[in-house]
Formats: structure tokens, sequence, C-alpha cells
């Protein structure tokens, strides 16, 4: 984050880091103009270390820069903490992405006599801008012509101890966004940090060069030549980014999910009519109609999104699905064109690999419909058309809300299609609407029952390893459980087409395996059945996901997991909330970081 002409700028930097902490959490710094130089501070860890070490001073400048980091290049020591400073220590940069040719500046650099303090590739940066500004530029001007040297995917914000109320930022192919306020000008990797001081935002774009003071801000290239970037209004409330008395953000963006859908719907879905009409596909007008095969590309929870969006294509619309994930999709001979649909689903709008496999498909010729939760990020500015979800801000890293607008926003994009391309009548949709706009009671049905979840999950929070198993749409679902479990608890857990159990997965289960096995009603739930007997016979411990009074469940498991019944396409929307439930109590129960679970980042910008 970076800000200019804000008094107590140490304590708004602080304050706009701990927005962006699910970005990276392993060690933290600021850099603030303060008496004719600048105070660098830098602690290894979370943000709180910075936040202690800060506390004892009074809140002081006006202008600087903040970054919370996840590591790249070098382990996260105070060392390699961002800012980076010049050898005088007048200019400092923070960075995110990397700078693929640093190795050959830096070993420029020290040919020339310059030492090198840390294993970053960002420190090369605050040598080369130096050298610009002792040559005689402005800021500005060091930091474009540096900016011209540089390869790879980056976003990076500069001062300068002799460049007052001044804060310049780059962006190429990672996010940055301006704030504009009266009086102040500010900047951040995502929108949250900068709601606190004002709703109006500039995204930039690729190759933009912005120089932020308290008067305002002014965008030229890398090549010098003055742009305009459109600035908009974002409605996205500040309450949403704090906890509201949650112990962690994860509980309360579970719990926040039946609203969350009910308002990605809203706007969708037309009461007088009982119809559907996702009017950003109007876009594409006769693109749309050409398509003969579509691919999600995504990463993590949305590819799991992506796999339940192909189910509802396939069985809907009848067109040929595939799901890739992002960082393979890039690498493949065959990408797009332009009877091939391409769909990237992205929480942020700004992950590295997503954005790259967009870029290719739309070199291709594809026509583009990006799923994404922020409405001026890159994925979002860049498709032809874009659904928008309607989660609000997600603070914590294990993703829960984002992902169940994400299965909402498939669903209806099938409904959509099927009406555009004659496979479904009107009456067909309104049919299928009136359960759709239900299941958000369900998902509170489900949500009631965190009680049991917690006992169950406090049984079985020692154990080492889990199965998910699924079948159908609700694979997807047993995938994701076991992603949640893993990402949080730390525990080992696969998740398995419950089908395919006996190719392999079997040989693990004995006493010491808990197996959760979604088993709701549907076209495979006498399979599922047979599934659950196949564990029971190698002494497996069944936890199972299944209907309000299944008995026939119940009579086969060790744990049941009990939600309101609803049409199979929908049942993931309600299955995975216990699985997040679940994950979420073991993980509290072994004391882990829930919110931050270590290693892992919120929106991955590096390849």
């Amino acid at each position: 984050m970076g800000v200019a002409g804000k008094p107590g700028a140490s304590r708004v930097l602080i304050e706009g880091l701990k927005t962006l902490e699910y970005r990276g959490y392993d060690s933290a710094g600021v850099a603030i103009q303060h008496e004719g130089g600048l105070v660098v501070l830098r602690r290894a860890g979370k943000l709180a270390e910075l936040e202690a070490a800060l506390a004892e001073l009074e809140p002081f400048g006006t202008t600087g820069m903040g970054h919370t980091r996840w590591a790249t290049h070098g382990p996260p020591t105070e060392q390699n903490a961002h800012p980076h400073v010049d050898t005088h220590e007048r200019v400092a940069v923070v960075h995110n992405g990397i700078i693929e040719n640093h190795e050959a500046m830096r070993r420029e650099l020290e040919a020339t006599g310059c030492r090198f303090r840390s294993d970053t590739d960002t420190e090369v940066l605050a040598h080369l801008i130096s050298e610009r500004i002792k040559a005689g530029d402005d800021l500005s001007e060091a930091v474009r012509v540096t900016a011209q040297r540089l390869e790879g995917a980056y976003a990076f914000v500069v001062v300068s101890a002799d460049h007052p109320d001044t804060v310049v930022g780059v962006r190429h192919f990672s996010p940055l966004v301006v704030g504009l306020a009266e009086g102040a000008s500010f900047l951040a990797s995502d929108i949250p940090a900068l709601l606190p001081h004002t709703r109006s935002v500039m995204p930039l774009e690729d190759g933009d060069v912005v120089t932020l003071r308290p008067d305002g801000v002014s965008v030229c290239d890398v090549d010098g030549a003055a742009v305009e970037r459109p600035t908009r209004t974002i409605d996205w409330d500040p309450v949403r980014i704090q906890k509201g008395g949650y112990k962690h953000f994860m509980m309360k963006e579970i719990e926040e999910q039946p609203a969350a859908i009910a308002a990605t719907m809203a706007s969708r879905l037309d009461d007088a009519t009982g119809s559907i009409h996702m009017d950003a596909l109007d876009a594409l007008g006769d693109r749309l109609r050409a398509v003969t095969r579509m691919t999600f590309v995504a990463c993590g929870t949305s590819w799991h999104a992506g796999l339940a969006g192909k189910f509802y294509i396939e069985n809907i619309v009848g067109m040929p699905v595939g799901v890739d994930y992002a960082s393979e999709f890039r690498y493949r001979s065959i990408r797009g064109g332009p009877d091939h649909l391409i769909v990237p689903i992205t929480q942020s709008g700004e992950t590295a690999d997503t954005l790259g496999a967009l870029r290719d498909a739309k070199a291709e010729g594809s026509p583009l419909i990006s799923i994404c939760n922020v409405p001026e990020s890159s994925a979002a500015r860049e498709s032809d058309a874009v659904i928008q979800t309607e989660a609000g801000p997600e603070i914590g890293v294990a993703s829960t809300k984002a992902f169940t607008t994400q299965l909402v926003a498939l669903y209806m994009l099938a409904l959509d299609l099927g009406l555009r391309r004659g496979v479904l009548s009107h009456d067909d949709v309104e049919a299928r609407i009136t359960p759709l706009r239900r299941v958000r009671y369900a998902m509170e049905g489900a949500l009631r029952q965190a009680a049991l979840v917690k006992e169950v999950a406090h049984r079985y929070a020692d154990a080492q390893d889990f199965l998910f198993l699924g079948r159908g749409v609700n694979y997807p679902i047993a995938l994701e459980g076991a992603l949640k479990l893993k990402e949080i608890s730390y525990i080992h857990a696969e998740g398995y087409p419950a089908g395919e159990m006996k190719h392999g997965p079997i040989a693990l289960i004995d006493a010491s395996m808990p197996v959760v096995t979604i088993a709701t009603p549907g076209r495979v739930y006498e399979k599922v059945l047979s599934n659950i007997e196949e564990v029971r016979a190698r002494d497996g411990v069944i936890i199972a996901v299944c209907a309000e009074g299944d008995e026939r469940v119940r009579a086969l498991a060790d744990e049941v997991l009990e939600v309101p019944a609803v049409d199979e396409d929908l049942s993931p929307l309600v299955n995975v909330v216990p699985l997040q439930l679940l994950a979420y109590y073991i993980a509290e129960k072994r004391g882990c970081d829930i919110d931050q679970p270590r290693n892992l980042a919120k929106s991955v910008t590096v390849e």
C-alpha cells in the first residue's frame, strides 16, 4: 500500500496492510518520509510483529508505503523483507511479482561496486532507480526508465527522501489500483485497503506508471506518454472487511454464504417472468451462437467450481466441456479458437496463471466469459463478458463464499446458455429457478448443524489422513472438502470419485482412516451406498454427509452430518457447508492459524 498526503501515514499503512495480509504474510515493512529522510522498518513473521514495533512510535509522516511478503526469492527473513533501499538509504522500493532478468542487472551493479544486502530480485530496483536520480532524473522519470529494462510480471512502488510528498508505482501484469481522496492519494494491490479512505478508485493497466501526490495523480506509459484512466465508484461497505465479532474471517464468510448466493442471483433472475437473463453475455452476440465447445480454466478452489460447472453445462446445454488447470492450459498446443468458449474462473481476477490462460486464449480468437468476484480486476476488464459473483470481500485465505457464488454463477450460465441455444424452454428454466431461489434456505439449515459438526471434528482432529469421496456433481465437492482440510489444518487429505476408490485409495483404508462420503440423493445414490459398504468392510471410519432423516446412511455410517434435501444439481451448494465447517473446527482444535495458513496466499500473482 502507498499513501501521499495523509497525516499519520504510519498508522494508515498498517491498517491498510491488515486488509492485504491475505496476499502474503511471512514478513512486512514500511518506508515513510520523515524529517528529510526515510524511516524504514521491517520485521520477519506476521504483520503483528511490525505493528508492535510501530506502536512504540507516535503516528508520523504523510507519505510512504508498506508491504506484506509472500517469499519468492530468498527465505522470509528481516533481511529479505520489503522495502529494500539503495546504498545511501534515500530510495525505497516494495515489489510484487518476479523480475526475471534481475541476476544480469545484479551482476552489472556489483561490477560498479554496488553492495547487495538481500537475496531478493527486488533490491536491484532500488539501486537502479537511485542511479537514475543521481544522473538528474526526477523520481517519476527514474522509475519509468528503470521499468523499461525489466522482464517479468510485477508491480512496484517507490518513495525517495529527495522527492517529498511523492509516491510512484508501476503495474506490469500484477495488480495495482489507485484511490483518490480529498487532499490525499493512495494505491494498493487490492481494493479493500482503499475503502476506509475512498470509494473512488482508478484501476491501472499494464505498462502504467502512476505518480501520486496529495493534490492528485498522473499516469503515463513507460515511454512517457500521458494516459487517462477512468475512475470508478466501488460500493463495497468497509464493514464487510472487518471480522464483526467473529473469531476468524473464515467462519464469518462461511455464514455469509446464503446471502452471498442470493446477491449473485438477484440481478439475473426475473421475478415477473420466472426466467433468467445474463445481460453480460449479450456483448458476445453471434460469437456465442457459433461456439461448439467450452473450457473452464482456473486454479485451486475455482478449478473445483469448474468441475461442477462441467456437469451443469454438459447435462443442461449438451455442449462438451473441458476443465483445465490454468497453469497447464497455458502450455498446451491447442488452446482456443473462435468456436471454443473459454471461461476463466477466478475469485480475485488477478491470479497470474489464470490471466496467462485468458490472454493466450484471447490471442487465438476465443470468446471469453470470466467468472470473477472483483469488478475492476484484470480478468474482468480483459474479457469479452464478465459474470460478477457478489460474494463481497473475502479475506480468509481458504475460499468459501467465493466458491459457492461461483457455483451459482455457473448454474445460471448453464440455464442462460440453454435458453439462448434453444435446448431449454422458458418453462424448463422456470422449473429450475424455483428450487434455485430456495437453496439459500437449505444452506442456512446446514449452517444450523454447526454444533454437531464441531463435535465430530473434535473427535477426529488427531487423524493423520482423510479420504473424501463423492460421485457425479458432488465429486468436485469431495475435492473441495479435502482441499479445505489440508489448507487450514495441515492434515493430509485426498478427494476421489467414489467409484475410483477400489482402483487405489482402498489400499489406504483401515481403522485409523476417516472417510468422508457425500451420500445425498441423486442418480448414483445406490452406488454411493455400495462404496460405503466397501469402506465398512475394511474397518474405515465413515463420516457421511446425507439428507435429513436418511436412515439407510445412518445405519452404515459412524458419524452423520445431515443437510436439507435439495435437487441434485444444487446439492453441492448445501453439501459443501458441513465440509467447510469440518475443516474449520478441526483446524481450530489443532490450534492452526485458520485465516492465514502457512505458505499460502489468497491471490497468487506469480507463475
